[in-house]
């Protein structure tokens, strides 16, 4: 009871902090598999650098949204929307750590969830439909609001990102991995439309910045100067959806 007393009046203080002095800050969460993690592509693909903080995708959201928004990335190498990956057991499932990931940096305005690429991999043998599937329980995750119930904070808006295309060859390292994934890229934008669309979220397609040009080396992960142009234009879907 004591404990349950102390963690209620934790959150009551925390909701009087942000009702008096954050309410005119635009709070961020961007959820996302290594394109958010910032993997900077390589030949050979591993191992990897990472790419400057500056040049990251995120940094670029958040300079072009400025000062009225705070951006809190939450990137994981490999991570997919919902399902084990047999390679990192307990380690990659978005559904299993997406909910602490929000109570964690709650109060939030936006989440943003970048993800699917990795759950086209060949040996998780998913469909683009089971790969919606499992976007849209994120959504629900969201939505739902793991504080729901035990703060004032109301669920915060999704955008859902369709992650952008591969390059035209994948480095040998990762061409098996990826032997099929952009069939099941090429799907993933009307899916994801049709799943946020069901569920009252937010849609961008990344295609529509990024094109096989804009990928690097190991035909994955974006250059610097690609990262730039999605942030800008996450920005722009960001403003309308919170402005």
């Amino acid at each position: 009871m004591r404990t349950t007393t102390a963690i209620l009046g934790f959150a009551l203080t925390a909701s009087a902090a942000w009702a008096d002095g954050h309410s005119d800050v635009r709070h961020v969460l961007v959820f996302g598999d290594s394109l958010t993690w910032g993997w900077n592509p390589t030949d050979p693909i591993v191992p990897t650098t990472r790419h400057a903080p500056e040049d990251r995708w995120t940094h670029h959201l958040g300079e072009a949204l400025g000062e009225g928004y705070e951006i809190v990335v939450e990137g994981l190498s490999a991570r997919t929307t919902n399902m084990e990956d047999p390679n990192h057991p307990g380690l990659m499932n978005g559904a299993e750590y997406l909910d602490s990931a929000i109570t964690s940096h709650d109060p939030l305005d936006l989440v943003i969830i970048m993800l699917g690429t990795n759950d086209t991999k060949t040996h998780l043998d998913r469909s683009p439909f089971e790969i919606g599937l499992g976007m849209g329980e994120l959504v629900n995750i969201v939505q739902e609001g793991p504080g729901t119930g035990f703060t004032e904070w109301s669920a915060p808006e999704v955008l859902v990102v369709s992650p952008p295309p591969l390059g035209l060859e994948i480095a040998p390292g990762a061409a098996e991995a990826f032997a099929d994934s952009q069939a099941k890229l090429d799907e993933l934008p009307r899916i994801y439309g049709l799943i946020a669309d069901a569920a009252g979220a937010h849609v961008f397609d990344a295609a529509t910045v990024v094109d096989a040009d804009g990928v690097g080396v190991d035909g994955i992960h974006l250059l610097a100067e690609t990262n730039a142009a999605l942030g800008e234009a996450v920005a722009e879907r960001v403003r309308e959806i919170m402005e």
